[in-house]
Order: structure tokens, then sequence, then C-alpha cells
């Protein structure tokens, strides 16, 4: 196992003032030339697990590009593990969302073992990071898998920041077993940053607290405008909808304004041809993760197809072996597959499994661009959700959005205005009536992606992020 370094590249904020405005450019630039003046002399790093797949390492690339184009020293790195390792920290991932193992009866305790497996790893990646760290520089880990870093690093002279993505707000024993393991590595933190205030667990002191909901880049490869021409080329040329492979017509733009093509097809089960490109189109797309509830998605949708509703299901995830710190994506694949197998081949044909390829991460960005801009409808029936970006994603292409009313999807979505809530996501059947209710009636679909669009605008874009990470800087006694 090796640290791995994530190069960056800088990005330009005033692109981001047609879409913000005048103002709210003026103040993110002004606190800019500040925090650059802060910082000098000092590097702001961020530590995860993972480069690709999932919404941390996609809003790293962008806010990390944007911090070093304000003339910030800011490097990214990736902490290397065994598969034991990253088979403990989603055990640990789970029960943070209030979920033990599907096989497992009791909380889970953890056992000696598990801890020697987390000290280890974290000790191998601590001395390589140890190297890249001076006196001073703030460093900021994110999620479970580096919380064991945060004293080697506060050793080091550094200034520690843990950032948590995950979580659930329902007190159990399970939560509380894998905030108990986490809990001394992260006790002389000199902040930690939640994405919700009722994620953070009480032993966490509300003076080092802040609450810095995610959000998008506008301009990210996932999130630029993509006509409804090229959307189609794209699925077509994934094996998504039927087509002519695309026509040539499978160019997309990055995020830095150049052109790219999306030249892999997707892994696809489903029975059948493809749909036609009019059809019209419910989407989910996630890791393929249990808190997610793909199989409950195949199931509610199925509950409300019927021989006269030309209504597809797709259900998008990365291809299994592409996310690294994620060892159970390949076993809900499969738990997905069977329970698609056992349904009637009418509500089987109309619904598709789809693997997007992650070779090149902005090839897959532009394939789920494309399946969101397509879409009819977006869907979200996550069971537990930290924050939830794909509803972000899909609010901001002013898709109507029906999703579980769990974690921070409650914070973006005002239910009948900008999308609608689940109140139970497991009621299927009322996940089911929410998707009629947008399928059928194509006003009230308008309506609500129009004001999805303009609810991201005013709430979820990265200058509102990057303006509280400097209130982050500026409030924390650096070293030095």
């Amino acid at each position: 196992m090796a640290l791995i370094t994530v190069p960056l590249q800088s990005a330009d904020m005033s692109r981001l003032e047609p879409i913000i405005g005048a103002e709210r450019m003026r103040v993110v630039q002004k606190t800019a030339v500040k925090i650059s003046k802060t910082l000098s002399g000092r590097s702001l790093i961020n530590v995860n697990s993972t480069a690709k797949g999932g919404g941390v390492a996609e809003m790293l690339y962008w806010m990390l590009g944007y911090v070093r184009g304000a003339g910030v020293d800011v490097n990214w790195y990736v902490i290397g593990g065994n598969p034991e390792f990253f088979v403990l920290t989603k055990r640990l991932h789970n029960m943070l969302h209030g979920k033990s193992a599907p096989d497992s009866d009791s909380g889970g305790e953890f056992t000696d073992h598990d801890s020697a497996v987390y000290r280890d790893v974290t000790q191998q990646n601590a001395a390589e990071l140890r190297a890249l760290v001076s006196p001073g520089d703030i460093v900021i880990l994110h999620d479970p898998q580096t919380a064991g870093l945060a004293p080697e690093m506060k050793d080091a002279g550094a200034v520690v920041v843990w950032r948590c993505h995950v979580g659930t707000e329902q007190e159990s024993e399970i939560r509380t077993t894998a905030w108990d393991f986490v809990r001394p590595y992260l006790e002389n933190v000199d902040a930690f940053i939640f994405s919700r205030k009722e994620l953070a667990p009480g032993w966490v002191d509300v003076k080092r607290l802040l609450i810095v909901p995610p959000s998008i880049d506008p301009f990210s490869t996932k999130n630029r405008a993509m006509s409804d021409e090229t959307a189609q080329a794209i699925l077509e040329h994934a094996g998504i909808i039927q087509g002519a492979a695309g026509n040539g017509l499978t160019e997309f733009t990055l995020g830095d304004g150049s052109s790219g093509r999306v030249n892999r097809m997707a892994d696809i089960v489903r029975t059948g041809p493809a749909p036609g490109p009019d059809a019209r189109f419910a989407v989910q797309v996630s890791r393929w993760d249990r808190l997610k509830d793909m199989q409950g998605v195949m199931e509610a949708f199925a509950n409300l197809i019927d021989g006269e509703r030309d209504s597809h299901l797709v259900l998008a995830g990365p291809v299994v072996t592409g996310v690294a710190d994620d060892p159970e994506g390949g076993e809900v694949l499969t738990e997905c597959i069977e329970a698609w197998r056992e349904l009637p081949h009418f509500e089987r044909s109309r619904i598709q499994l789809v693997c997007i390829p992650m070779t090149d991460i902005d090839e897959n960005a532009a394939i789920v661009n494309a399946l969101q801009t397509h879409a009819t409808l977006v869907i979200q029936k996550s069971l537990e959700e930290g924050f939830g970006l794909t509803v972000t994603e899909a609010m901001w292409k002013a898709k109507p959005v029906v999703a579980s009313a769990v974690g921070g999807i409650q914070d973006q979505i005002v239910h009948g205005e900008s999308g609608l809530l689940v109140r139970d996501p497991y009621d299927h059947h009322e996940f089911a009536a929410a998707v009629q209710a947008v399928l059928d009636d194509g006003k009230f679909a308008e309506k609500l992606g129009k004001s999805a669009r303009q609810r991201v605008t005013e709430r979820f874009l990265g200058d509102r992020h990057l303006l509280q990470y400097a209130e982050l800087v500026a409030g924390l006694e650096l070293i030095g």
C-alpha cells in the first residue's frame, strides 16, 4: 500500500459570476485574497480514501481546484489500505448509519484484531504523510477511514480538522459502538465539520463544530449544461437506449472547458431490447450500497408499472471494481441482479441495471450527466444519507426529484415545491405513488424542476461552500 498524490488543476472562481451574480462574486474574491494571505507559507492538505467514486472525491476535485486558483498551496492525498482494512471501514461506515452487517444480529462489537488492522494501516499511511506535512499546515481528514491519522498529524505540528460526510441522526447501540471506535483518535482535533448538526455525536465539542453542507460545481463535467441531443447520443453509445450508437456525437465538455468523448459502453443487465429515446425514464444513480436501497427502488417501481404506462427505470452505479474503498459493491450488485431476475417478465423488461465504466472519471461523469439530463425524473430512495449530492445534481438540471426524507436530503428539497419527499423510505407504496404523481403531471414536474434549480443556485453552489471553509480557516488558531 502507498499514499497516492492526486493531481490538481487550478480553476478561476470568477467563472461563477454569471450564475451567482456580481455581489456574491465580490464577496468570494475578497475572502479568497484574505485567506491566501492568512495561509501564506502554509499548506492546506486534504486526505481521504479514494480519488474516484462517490461525492466526496468528486467534490474535492473541483473545490481544491478553486482553492489552488485563489493562490493557496493545497494538496490532496489518498490513503492506501489492504482488503481487510476496507472491509472493516465499510462496516464502520454502515454502523455510523445505524446499520449492522446483513448477516449480523448484534451491534457488531469491534475486536482487538479490528483495532490492530485499523491501527497498522493508519501507521503505514501516517509514516508517509508525516514527510509531507510541516508545522502549521492545515490537514483536513475525511471520514472514518482517515480518523486514525489525527493524532499523528497533531504530533507533526499540523492543525487538524476531521470532516465527516456520513452518519445518521437516529441514536442506536450500533451507532454508539461505531462512534466509540473512532472517538479516541479524534479527541484532540482542532475542529470538526459535519454536513448537518444532527449527525454529530453528543461528545463533539460544539465550540469546535462547523456545519458545512456539500455543494456542486456547475462547471464540472457532471453538471455542465448538456444538450438533449448530446445526452441522447451518449446514452445510445453506452447502450442504455436504442439508437445509432451515438452517431459520433458523444463529445462532451470537461470541467476545464476542453472536450472529451465517451468511448466505452456500460455493462447492462436487462431483458429484451433497450427502450427507445422517447420512453419516459426514472433514474437513480448511486454506489451499489445497501443504504441506497437499489433493490427497494426496483420493487417500488415494479408496483406502479402497468401495461399502459411507457415508463422505465434505470438503476445506475459504478463498475464495482472501480471503487477501492467499497468492498460491498459487488455483493450489493449481485443481490440486485438476483432480485431483478425474480420479477415477472413484464416488470423486468422495464428495469435495467447499469454499471458505468470508471476507467476515465470524466467519461463516467459525462454518462451520469447524460442520464440525469435525459431522465423524466430522478430518484434517491436512500435509507440513510449524510447529504446526497446526486439529489443536488439532478435539482441543478431542473429535474423533479423523488427522494427519501432522510439526512441532508431534507435540507435540499422543500416537499411539494422543489421535489417530493417520502417520509418512510421503507414504504414502497408511498414511494411509488410519489413517482406516479410526477410521471402523470408534466406541468407539476416542470414546476418542481424549475424551483429545484433555483434552490440549488441559492444554497448549494461552491461559493457558499468556499466561504464556509474560509470561516473555518479564519477561526483556527494556526501554529507557526
